[in-house]
């Protein structure tokens, strides 16, 4: 079975690359599965909390056995993870499944994620964890594939095709879009972070991207930007 994991930035193409998935038929999705382990270990009180946390389990060592390693009806599985979720967990699983990293210029990333959390940290912005993980598979020779959304967004035919061919499966021109309006698979957060999203039917520029960057965060713009540039430099480009 191919396993792709990808672990993303918030407030970045996340849910639409796991539509554009969910649009395969060889495919099963899965949106966040960590969320709960992440706000029962972090104490992070996020939107929609109570929700969240009895929708999932909030064992994250439950969740890589039975869901991220767990068995499907489908050849490939597509998981949707948050980079700042995948602390206090043993990282042994990720050799068996090919990760993703999703990145996104964090000055629209940070000027998005303050319109639902006012005061973002670099946590929460996931950046460097982003890096710390990719530095792990690098060194042990697993799967880092590196995708930024903005060059998905300049040519997305010709990403998502050298996207599935390092993953190594076939590009489906299904995937290009899909219909607007909340899926099975969101998450039970959804209300409160894929407006955007449900409105889209493809891989699009929304207007609100443009947004200027609070002069308060641009200290925290200065802390990620760095961990970008490294990433950004093993981006599949468009």
């Amino acid at each position: 079975m191919t396993r792709i994991h990808l672990i993303s930035t918030p407030r970045n193409l996340s849910t639409a690359l796991m539509y554009a998935f969910a649009q395969r038929g060889d495919t099963t999705v899965v949106d966040e599965p960590l969320y709960a382990h992440y706000l029962t270990v972090s104490g992070v009180v996020h939107p929609a909390q109570e929700e969240i946390l009895a929708s999932q389990s909030h064992s994250g060592q439950e969740v890589i056995e039975e869901v991220i390693l767990g068995k499907y009806d489908t050849p490939v599985l597509f998981l949707k993870n948050m980079a700042h979720h995948l602390i206090d967990l043993e990282l042994d699983f990720l050799k068996e499944v090919t990760t993703v990293f999703l990145i996104r210029n964090p000055r629209q990333l940070i000027a998005s994620y303050a319109k639902v959390r006012e005061q973002p940290t670099p946590q929460d912005i996931g950046l460097e964890r982003q890096c710390e993980i990719f530095k792990i598979l690098k060194k042990n020779n697993h799967p880092a594939i590196v995708l930024d959304s903005g060059e998905l967004l300049k040519n997305p035919p010709l990403v998502l095709s050298q996207l599935c061919e390092a993953i190594g499966v076939d590009f489906d021109e299904n995937m290009l879009s899909w219909e607007a309006g909340a899926r099975k698979e969101d998450g039970v957060w959804a209300p409160h972070w894929y407006a955007n999203v449900h409105q889209s039917t493809g891989f699009e520029k929304q207007p609100t991207s443009s947004r200027p960057l609070p002069e308060y965060l641009a200290p925290l713009y200065q802390m990620c930007k760095p961990f970008y540039d490294f990433l950004y430099n093993y981006s599949i480009k468009g």
